[in-house]
């Protein structure tokens, strides 16, 4: 298997520190940055494709990556969940932002092609 894709993206969720939801729209960012149109000229089956996502978050045990997986439409999928991202707290008003960073890595058997 070769990587033969590697996307980032940032996601954010405004109010109440909500980890899943910045972690899902930071995958989504990346996977919206992304076209996979050489699979189809290679004849490659999207289901085949190895995708590791990797989210960054402060506190990372608050990500469901069940969800995260949830919002891709292809391949073989693995969410890992790691420290990073950034809080940004509003103590005025008890509030944090969590603002997530997305690494994906699709990978591709060319030694079949």
């Amino acid at each position: 298997m070769k990587r033969i894709i590697l996307e980032l993206g940032a996601g954010t969720a405004l109010h109440g520190g909500q980890y899943t939801k910045a972690a899902v729209r930071a995958a989504q960012d990346a996977l919206h940055h992304s076209s996979l149109s050489f699979l189809k000229a290679l004849k490659i089956d999207p289901k085949s494709m190895q995708v590791e996502v990797t989210i960054g978050v402060q506190e990372p045990d608050k990500v469901d990556a069940e969800a995260v997986k949830a919002a891709f439409p292809h391949g073989q999928i693995t969410v890992k969940v790691v420290k990073g991202g950034l809080d940004v707290v509003d103590d005025e008003n008890n509030d944090v932002t969590a603002i997530a960073s997305a690494a994906i890595a699709v990978r591709v058997d060319v030694a079949r092609q």
